[in-house]
């Protein structure tokens, strides 16, 4: 995923951005990068690798040395930047978050109208933030530029470019990211995440439209596209992404996790014990769980959280696995002998919830059910890198539909993503017998939509039920 954080001041802004930055290090694992600008000195950047400590203990030394009344920052999964580019519309910084699908084509059609080269290389791929950029540069006029941009990528891109007038903020076409704005004296922000300037002393002025574009200055903020009708908001920054002091459209995320806690109750039948989160996204889907049905919420496992934070997660799959199972700390007297209803934000490849429960078994639980707090995910995420998946058939739904194939019978994909049918109960039962789960029930997606509580046109469900 990723996220970014930008400050225009009329004093110094650095002390800001490397805060608000830092409060997006849930967000991205791998790089993370900060660009100022000052009036005297010009554009300064840094840019760190956050594998193996985190963003302030990396960036400590530049908060420091690095001054400016702009700035903008990112939190990064996978690209380094912001990016310095010198260019026909003069020298900006440019940060972005989202995913382009048609990348050779676009290099292929840059190639033709006169680019001669890439500098920017992220793991052998050129850099998408340096591939937006170029195409920025194709336009007049840096708003031309960044709607020609939005417009020819096939995927989401939500973009920062910070100019020494100001930070453009250009909210993706069809806003499956948010965009936030915030205020305090002498001082503007926009933000990934609405909470990360709070604690700054800023307060909340809007949110973007989808494809809305704006310029941040430490004046104020001005419009320079209007906003679209049509929205498409990623459902899974609610259900996992999203910190829990969150809000995207009005919509709290740790509310939100309770809604959805609630409604998994409603539709349950078993009598567990006791009802517990996976930590940490998790915990609050359980919350509402135990709320709604009067079934004890404990934690029969502890996160050990001080040397394990989340930016210090792997991007190789097998390491993110091990790490995992070593974060968890198993509390033995609230395991042994107990029937255990375990929420987790969802079920990807499995093999963590597999490891997870046979850590249960292992530490002496009775039964272990599930229940993910979304649907089963059977279509690879193609706007924000959720999944870095190479493959679709690393998601376990689609694994065990290859198996049904395999047996002789037709895969109708649309009668898996409805949980009223006999197919799709079929799948969930292979699943969770897969897994070893005494029992497997996942959210229904009409029930998870409803737990957000905005218009199913305005949300995007496509890693559920393959809806565009």
């Amino acid at each position: 995923m990723g996220g970014f954080f930008g400050v225009a001041a009329k004093q110094d802004c650095t002390f800001d951005l490397f805060f608000g930055t830092d409060y997006h290090s849930h967000l991205g694992t791998r790089r993370a990068g900060m660009a100022v600008y000052d009036e005297a000195k010009g554009f300064d950047r840094a840019i760190h690798n956050i594998e193996n400590a985190p963003f302030r203990t990396k960036f400590d030394k530049e908060v420091n040395e690095m001054h400016g009344q702009l700035g903008i920052g990112c939190i990064s999964d996978y690209e380094p930047q912001p990016l310095i580019i010198r260019s026909h519309h003069g020298t900006y910084a440019i940060t972005t978050v989202g995913k382009i699908n048609n990348v050779e084509q676009i290099e292929k059609e840059l190639f033709q109208n006169g680019l001669s080269h890439f500098l920017e290389m992220s793991g052998g791929d050129i850099n998408a933030t340096e591939l937006v950029a170029s195409l920025v540069n194709q336009q007049a006029n840096l708003v031309e530029g960044i709607r020609y941009a939005q417009e020819m990528i096939d995927g989401s891109m939500t973009i920062l470019i910070m100019t020494p007038k100001g930070i453009y903020a250009a909210r993706d076409r069809l806003g499956r990211t948010p965009v936030a704005i915030g205020k305090k004296e002498d001082a503007y922000c926009v933000s990934f995440e609405s909470f990360a300037y709070l604690n700054l002393g800023y307060t909340d002025v809007r949110e973007l439209g989808p494809g809305e574009i704006v310029v941040v200055s430490p004046d104020g903020v001005h419009t320079l596209a209007a906003p679209g009708k049509d929205m498409k908001i990623c459902t899974f920054l609610w259900v996992y992404y999203g910190y829990p002091s969150s809000s995207y459209e009005g919509i709290s995320v740790e509310q939100m996790r309770y809604n959805c806690g609630a409604k998994l109750a409603e539709r349950d039948h078993v009598q567990p014990d006791i009802v517990a989160g996976v930590p940490d996204s998790g915990t609050a889907h359980a919350i509402g769980y135990s709320n709604r049905s009067g079934i004890p919420f404990s934690r029969p496992f502890i996160k050990y959280t001080p040397t394990w934070p989340r930016s210090f997660m792997p991007t190789i799959q097998t390491q993110r696995n091990l790490i995992a199972k070593m974060k968890l700390i198993p509390v033995h007297d609230l395991i042994q002998g107990k029937s255990l209803l375990l929420i987790d934000d969802s079920i990807v490849r499995g093999t963590q919830m597999r490891e997870t429960t046979e850590f249960l078994y292992q530490s002496g639980a009775k039964e272990v059910h599930i229940r993910p707090a979304c649907p089963p995910l059977l279509f690879g995420c193609k706007y924000l890198n959720f999944s870095r998946s190479t493959s679709e058939m690393e998601l376990i739904a689609r694994r065990v539909l290859k198996e049904i194939e395999e047996e002789g019978k037709t895969i109708d994909l649309a009668a898996y993503v409805d949980p009223n049918t006999p197919e799709y109960e079929d799948m969930v039962q292979r699943i969770g017998k897969k897994l070893n789960f005494t029992s497997l029930r996942y959210h229904r997606l009409d029930d998870m939509i409803e737990s957000v509580g905005i218009d199913r046109d305005k949300l995007c469900t496509y890693c559920w039920d393959g809806r565009e």
